[in-house]
């Protein structure tokens, strides 16, 4: 298995600066490739450039700027310029295939935190120095910088990454050949059901209440935008007192970013500890939290008629704080590790369908769903909670896999 690993660095103030001028350096060779791009093909002779033209240049551009571009790995360059490879290449599939093109722009400083490194060994070295009890990774240019090791690292390490996050800076392994570690079987199969009010709901009855951590930032964070907000928002050179108003709204969505992940790994590792089966909903959480179309009024050429995008927003915002699709990979992610399975099954009327595992008569129609709370069949008279009648369905319909797939 591929598993990934993040841990906090401890970089001293010498190393931290030289992390900044490593990013920072990074994202200067990505702008000037996508320049050489741009300008190549607004050229009379439409010249497209490549990744291998733009690689086989590297040496050159180390060479005459021996004290930016040469200081740093000439592999986690090389990957610098795949991303913007990747870039181009989604790019092109967009356009053939009609949707939003979306042309690669320019990054700043502010939105490029990511450098990769593609091999353990190749201006990097993880656990550089094993002789110490303090676990560490050497970068390029950098040095051996600390590296707050909270858990042990399985597997073979292939790819490292330092990513930026605010003021912190993590490392990043991508780890091949990670062995399983499977549970004993509990002979439990259970289905979920995923919710705002409940964040999800079992077959078994029990609700697990949704944390909310963005309403309870809300305040908070309201203040912090609000105070960023009387900063003008395009200016060539920040003040102090904007880039630390900037720092606290990034530094609250971070920690609420945080406690959301928590919240889901706990929640997942609960569930593959007690069932060896585990039934989901598949979710379109994309299409489930796009805005509504606008309603031009007839009448009135250039006048809109309410569309309940306001209501609808709320929604979506309440959605996108569950996480249900962070959650719904972490679950995935575990199981497979433990060697339990998790079945997705269609999400359509779970909570419109009376439950023929309590005696219901399975009769399914959208007058069932009385309230989102309250779930009654207007065929047999079956009263019920609405998540816990989606969550007994999506079980059924997870038995049905089992038993196909038998």
């Amino acid at each position: 298995m591929r598993r990934a690993y993040r841990f906090l660095l401890r970089p001293t103030v010498r190393q931290e600066r030289a992390l900044v001028e490593m990013v920072r350096d990074h994202c200067s060779l990505y702008n000037g490739a996508l320049q050489e791009r741009r300008d190549a093909y607004r050229h009379s002779s439409r010249t497209s450039v490549r990744y291998g033209d733009q690689s086989a240049q590297l040496r050159e551009i180390r060479a005459f700027d021996p004290e930016r571009q040469g200081r740093w790995s000439f592999s986690s360059q090389q990957a610098t310029l795949r991303r913007l490879d990747r870039a181009f290449q989604a790019f092109f599939r967009r356009v053939k295939t009609g949707g939003t093109p979306g042309y690669p722009r320019f990054k700043g400083v502010g939105h490029f935190d990511t450098v990769t490194f593609p091999k353990d060994g190749d201006g990097c070295r993880w656990d550089s120095t094993p002789h110490d009890t303090r676990t560490r990774v050497r970068l390029q240019g950098v040095g051996h910088v600390r590296v707050h090791r909270h858990r042990p690292v399985k597997g073979r390490v292939k790819t490292v990454s330092v990513k930026r996050e605010g003021r912190r800076w993590y490392v990043i392994l991508a780890c091949d050949e990670v062995p399983a570690e499977p549970l004993p079987p509990t002979g439990s199969r259970v289905g979920i059901d995923l919710g705002t009010v409940h964040f999800l709901t079992d077959s078994d009855g029990h609700h697990v209440a949704n944390p909310g951590f963005l309403d309870q930032a809300a305040e908070e964070l309201a203040a912090a935008q609000h105070h960023l907000a009387t900063f003008p928002q395009r200016t060539r050179r920040r003040t102090k007192k904007h880039r630390a108003a900037a720092r606290t709204v990034a530094k609250l969505h971070a920690k609420t970013r945080r406690r959301r992940l928590d919240h889901h790994h706990k929640q997942a590792l609960a569930l593959v500890r007690k069932h060896d089966a585990i039934g989901v909903e598949r979710l379109n959480t994309a299409g489930m939290t796009k805005a509504p179309a606008p309603r031009p009024d007839p009448e009135q050429p250039g006048v809109f008629l309410a569309n309940g995008a306001a209501a609808k927003a709320g929604l979506n915002r309440r959605i996108l704080d569950a996480g249900w699709g962070q959650f719904l990979r972490i679950l995935a992610d575990k199981a497979e590790s433990a060697g339990r399975r998790v079945i997705p099954v269609d999400a359509r009327n779970t909570s419109r369908t009376c439950p023929p595992s309590i005696g219901g008569c399975g009769h399914v129609a959208k007058e069932n769903r009385v309230t989102q709370a309250k779930f009654a069949c207007v065929n047999c008279g079956l009263v019920a909670n609405a998540d816990h009648v989606g969550a007994l369905n999506v079980n059924h319909r997870a038995g049905l896999v089992l038993c196909d797939g038998a």
